[in-house]
């Protein structure tokens, strides 16, 4: 499974382009691309709630990756997207933030972690509860086995290289150490 650098980091990246065409800075300021971030890892919030139903009999394989990944979670984030007025804000430090903005940055997240852990490691429950079909290509399987064991930990250092090379050159973080 991808781990938590993973599928932040790719939720912020994917966001970060989407923050590069917008021409208006002050109509989507960088806020947004940090919810998408942690957006990125709700669905494994699962994983707490396993620690909470361990007591009670659950094992992890009837907690992690059902209903918090199911096609419902991020479905449930974009309509609220679709149906909010485009006038509903709220202010978080000093700007002020579209809520239609916000949900939609859920839903990116949400659908990129989806997509991650079906196409790297492992299956996902697109319907549940209402069904236990499974989907996952668990491409990192199909990989010689001392590879397919370090695959994800590389694809971690190689995404916060990068992300922080990004950071630097675009918005000079080096000013803040």
């Amino acid at each position: 499974m991808p781990q938590a650098v993973t599928h932040i980091l790719v939720a912020l990246i994917v966001a970060s382009f989407i923050y590069a065409k917008v021409k208006d800075k002050n109509k989507f300021p960088l806020k947004y691309v940090l919810i998408a971030g942690i957006a990125g890892i709700l669905p494994d919030l699962d994983v707490a709630l396993y620690g909470i139903l361990y007591w009670f009999g659950y094992s992890l394989e009837t907690i992690h990756r059902t209903f918090l990944h199911s096609i419902w979670i991020p479905l449930l984030f974009l309509v609220l997207a679709l149906v909010i007025s485009r006038k509903a804000r709220i202010r978080v430090d000093d700007k002020l933030l579209r809520w239609k903005y916000i949900l939609l940055m859920i839903f990116l997240g949400v659908s990129l972690h989806l997509v991650l852990d079906a196409t790297l490691c492992g299956q996902i429950m697109p319907f549940a509860p209402f069904s236990n079909y499974q989907i996952g290509f668990d491409l990192v399987s199909y990989l010689p086995s001392p590879l397919n064991s370090i695959v994800i930990p590389s694809l971690d250092a190689a995404l916060l290289i990068l992300w922080l090379i990004y950071l630097e050159k675009k918005h000079k973080i080096s000013r803040f150490i």
